[in-house]
C-alpha cells in the first residue's frame, strides 16, 4: 500500500494533525525531559517548529500537548525547576523568548499545568496558533485514538474542554484554559477568547485568538519587551472514564473542582445589602418609574417606566419583599398592596395565571407565553403559600392543574414559546441550539414538589419524578436559562431526599455539570469589564453573551434550598463549586447597580421598548458583558430588584444581645447560642476555600473586642477592622466558635 493510500484513509484532519502524525513516526524530535507521574509519564520533546509535551499512560495511548509553535527554528535550554515546579524550560528565537513551566501532581486525580510566558523581541503580530492538545493511541498517532468531547467552551464562559478518549482507554479528561492569567494579551491585541476552548476531534485545546486576516493589517502587536503570559493549561486525567450521563457529569464536577482550585480566585469584599435593600424598597415604593395602576391597584413596570406588568415580575418582587418582611420581623405595606392585585392575572375560563393582565396593549400577544414562564410564578406563589398565605395557596391551587396539563401535553419537552390558549407552538426552538426550553422540567418538578408539600397528593410527586425522568439524556445540553437549571438541580436534590432514589442525587450532578459549563470561570479585565467582576458569574442564556441580574440572584436562592436538602453524599466538588458561585454572586452583584459604575461605561441607549437607565434608582441593569461591552444594553430591571433583599437576608444574620450583625458570604448552616456573649458557626463551603466573615456594627452601638476561633482552637484574626466593622477571613468548611465583651 503506497504512503498516498494510507493518507486517504485517515478521517478528517487538518495539516497540523498530519504534521504532528509524522513527528512522532520519525521519532518526535529531541528529547528535553522525561518525567514520571504515579500512572503516567511526562515528555518534553522540541520538534523543528514546537515544544511538546506527551502526557502517557502505559499500554492506553495517551495525549500530545503542544506547548509553544514558534513556526521557525529556535533553541531550548532545560532550566532549574523553582519551587512547586516539575519542569521549566526556555525557548530562544527570532521572535523572542517563552518561558514554559511545568507543574503536575494530583492525589485523586493527576494533573498537569502549563504556563507559558513570552516576551517578544519587537512589536509581534501572532496571525495563527494551531490548537494544543491531540489525543494518541497506543501507536502514538493523533489519528487512530477514538473518544467523545462531551463539553466544550461556549462563548466566554469557562475556557475549558471535556472529553473522554475510548480506544485506546485512556480515560477521561478535562482541559481547563485559566483565562484570567492571559488578560494582557487579550488588552494587547484587543481580541477576546471567544469560544476559543474546544475544537473537532482529534484537534482540541485553545486556539490562541488573533486579529482577523483581512486585508487591513493589525495596528495590535504585542510591544516589545513585555513579558505576556499566551497560555495557562491545566489538564486533569482520571484513568476510568464512564459513557453514563450521570457518572460524567460527577467526574466532570471532580475535575473542574481540581482545576479551580488551581487557579488563583479574586478576593471578595464585603457589600452592603442591607442599606442596598433599603434604598430599593424606597424607590419601588416612591420612584414613578418603578409602578403603575391598573383595576385599582399597584403594579411592577419590567424595566424603568416601560413594559406592561407580568405576573412573573410581580411574583418575584412580591417574594422578595416577603423575605425581608420575615427577616425584619415587621409588616412592609408594600408588599401586601402588590400582593392584592395579583389575582387580576388569573382567567377563571382557563383556571391559570395569565402572563399579562387582561388590558395588555395590542402590540403585545397576549397569548403568547414562554414556557417557563408558566411555571416560575408558581415557585413564589408556592412559597407565600407554603409559609400560611391562605389567599396565595388558593391562588396556587386554582392553576395548578393547567401546569400539568400543560406537561402533558407537551411530553415533559416544552418548546421556547406557544398559545396559552390551546398549546399551539409558537417558537419551537433556539436557534443557537435547535432545542426548545430544556430546562423547564426542572422548574415544574420544583414546583410539582412544592404542591406536594401543600397537599401531601401523591400525583404531584408522580409529576415531578415524570419530568425529571424526561430530561435524561440531555448529558451537558439541560441548560436553557441559567436559574431554570438550578431549580432543576435544587428539585433533583429534594427528589432524592423524599424518594430516598439514589438516581435523583446523580441526575443533580448533570444539571450541576450544565451549569457549571456555561459559568465564566476567570475574571475579565478586557476593556470595559475592568470596571466590574464577573468571576463565576453564569450567562444567562445558553447562548447569551451578558450575564443578567435576575438569573444570578435566582440561582444563588435555588442553590441555598439544594445545599439545605444535601448531606454527606453529595460530592464535595459539587459543595464547593455551588458554595463558590453563591459566595461570588454576592460580590459581582453589586456592579449591576448604576451607580457603582463610571457613567460613561453604561450604554446611552436601551433595547427597545425597555425603558431608560436613571443612576439615581437603585434597581440593577441587566446586563452585565465579560468583554467589555457598554453595560445596561437590554434595561434598568426593576423585576431584579428582588436581588438585594434575597442577598440581604441570606447573607445577614441577627445575633441576639451582641452589638453588631454577623454578615458571611457563605450560608451558615447553623448558628447556636453557646454561651451569654458566644455563639458557634457552622459553614459547609469547599474544605480548601475561604469565607468572609464580618462583623458590622449596629446603630447606636460600640463593637466591642471580638474573638474567632476554629473548634479545635485556633485563634483567627482580624484582617481588617474599622469602628463599623471587624472583617475575618475563615475556613468554609467547618465550625467556628465567636465571642465578644
Amino acid at each position: 500500500m503506497t504512503a498516498t493510500a494510507r493518507i486517504t484513509e485517515l478521517p478528517n484532519v487538518s495539516l497540523y494533525v498530519l504534521a504532528l502524525r509524522k513527528t512522532l513516526q520519525e521519532g518526535g524530535g529531541h528529547r528535553v525531559a522525561t518525567i514520571g507521574l504515579k500512572d503516567l509519564s511526562l515528555e518534553i520533546r522540541a520538534s523543528a517548529d514546537s515544544l511538546w509535551a506527551f502526557i502517557r499512560r502505559d499500554g492506553a495511548g495517551g495525549l500530545a500537548v503542544r506547548a509553544a509553535f514558534l513556526a521557525g527554528p529556535f533553541e531550548w535550554t532545560k532550566e532549574s525547576p523553582e519551587s512547586g515546579e516539575t519542569a521549566r524550560v526556555t525557548l530562544s528565537s527570532a521572535l523572542g523568548e517563552h518561558v514554559i513551566v511545568f507543574k503536575a501532581d494530583g492525589d485523586a486525580l493527576d494533573y498537569v499545568r502549563i504556563t507559558v510566558d513570552f516576551t517578544p523581541t519587537a512589536p509581534t503580530l501572532i496571525p495563527f496558533v494551531p490548537r494544543d492538545l491531540y489525543p494518541l493511541d497506543s501507536n502514538d498517532d493523533p489519528a487512530g485514538a477514538k473518544g467523545r468531547v462531551e463539553a466544550g467552551q461556549r462563548g466566554l464562559n469557562g475556557g475549558l474542554v471535556y472529553f473522554h478518549v475510548d480506544e485506546p482507554a485512556f480515560g477521561n479528561v478535562l482541559y481547563f484554559q485559566n483565562l484570567t492569567a492571559l488578560n494582557d494579551y487579550y488588552r494587547a491585541t484587543k481580541t477576546k477568547p471567544d469560544g476559543a476552548v474546544g475544537g473537532e476531534w482529534p484537534e482540541l485545546g485553545y486556539l490562541l485568538p488573533s486579529p482577523p486576516q483581512g486585508g487591513i493589517a493589525s495596528t495590535n502587536p504585542l510591544p516589545a519587551g513585555k513579558r505576556v503570559t499566551l497560555s495557562d493549561a491545566i489538564i486533569v486525567i482520571r484513568h476510568e472514564a464512564s459513557a453514563q450521563e450521570r457518572e460524567s457529569a460527577r467526574q466532570f464536577l471532580q475535575m473542574l473542582g481540581v482545576a479551580y482550585e488551581l487557579i488563583d480566585q479574586p478576593r471578595t469584599e464585603y457589600r452592603d445589602w442591607i442599606d442596598r435593600a433599603e434604598r430599593t424598597l424606597r424607590d419601588l415604593d416612591e420612584a414613578p418609574a418603578a409602578t403603575i395602576r391598573h383595576y385599582g391597584h399597584r403594579y411592577v413596570h419590567p424595566y424603568t417606566a416601560a413594559e406592561y406588568p407580568d405576573i412573573m415580575v410581580q411574583m418575584s418582587i412580591i417574594s422578595a419583599l416577603h423575605d425581608w418582611e420575615k427577616w425584619w420581623g415587621k409588616p412592609i405595606p408594600l408588599k401586601a398592596e402588590f400582593l392584592a392585585g395579583i389575582g387580576k392575572f388569573y382567567d377563571p375560563k382557563l383556571k391559570t395565571l395569565r402572563r399579562y393582565l387582561p388590558n395588555v396593549g395590542s402590540d403585545k400577544d397576549a397569548d403568547a407565553v414562554d414556557s417557563w414562564y408558566l411555571y416560575h410564578p408558581m415557585i413564589n406563589l408556592a412559597k407565600l403559600a407554603l409559609d400560611g398565605d391562605k389567599h396565595a395557596k388558593a391562588l396556587f391551587l386554582k392553576s395548578i392543574d393547567f401546569g400539568v396539563e400543560a406537561a402533558h401535553h407537551f411530553q415533559y419537552r416544552w418548546p421556547v414559546q406557544y398559545k396559552i390558549t390551546d398549546f399551539s407552538v409558537i417558537t419551537e426552538a433556539a436557534d443557537a441550539d435547535c432545542r426548545g426550553q430544556t430546562d423547564v422540567g426542572g422548574v415544574y418538578a420544583w414546583v410539582m414538589l412544592q404542591a406536594y408539600a401543600l397537599t401531601d397528593d401523591k400525583r404531584f410527586l408522580d409529576e415531578a419524578r415524570a419530568a425529571i425522568d424526561a430530561s435524561m439524556g440531555l448529558r451537558f445540553n439541560v441548560n436553557y436559562q441559567a436559574n431554570l437549571t438550578a431549580w432543576g438541580a435544587a428539585a433533583c436534590m429534594r427528589l432524592w431526599r423524599i424518594t430516598n432514589r439514589h438516581v435523583y442525587l446523580e441526575q443533580s450532578y448533570v444539571y450541576l455539570g450544565s451549569f457549571f459549563h456555561n459559568c465564566e470561570i476567570w475574571e475579565s479585565e478586557i476593556e470595559r469589564a475592568i470596571h466590574y467582576r464577573n468571576f463565576l458569574g453564569a450567562t444567562c442564556l445558553q447562548d447569551a453573551p451578558y450575564m443578567a441580574i435576575y438569573e444570578c440572584f435566582d440561582s444563588y436562592a435555588a442553590f441555598e434550598h439544594y445545599l439545605d436538602d444535601s448531606g454527606p453524599d453529595l460530592e464535595p466538588a459539587a459543595r464547593m463549586l455551588i458554595a463558590e458561585y453563591c459566595k461570588y454572586a454576592l460580590d459581582r452583584a453589586w456592579y449591576y447597580y448604576p451607580d457603582t459604575l463610571p457613567p460613561e461605561i453604561i450604554s446611552p441607549k436601551q433595547r427597545e421598548p425597555n425603558g431608560y437607565v436613571d443612576r439615581n434608582l437603585s434597581f440593577p441593569l441587566e446586563d452585565l458583558y465579560p468583554d467589555g461591552q457598554l453595560a445596561g444594553q437590554v434595561g434598568q430591571e426593576i423585576y431584579g430588584a428582588g436581588a438585594a433583599f434575597i442577598f440581604a437576608t441570606r447573607a445577614f444574620h441577627h445575633v441576639e444581645g451582641a452589638p453588631f450583625r454577623l454578615y458571611c458570604d457563605h450560608f451558615v448552616r447553623s448558628m447556636e447560642r453557646t454561651g451569654g456573649r458566644s455563639v458557634t458557626l457552622a459553614l459547609d463551603g469547599g474544605e480548601t476555600c475561604i469565607a468572609g466573615l464580618s462583623l458590622v456594627r449596629l446603630k447606636r452601638h460600640r463593637l466591642t473586642r471580638t474573638r474567632v476561633t476554629t473548634i479545635d482552637g485556633d485563634v483567627l484574626r482580624p484582617h481588617g477592622s474599622s469602628e463599623d466593622r471587624v472583617d475575618y477571613r475563615v475556613p468554609a468548611n467547618g465550625r467556628l466558635v465567636l465571642t465578644w465583651d
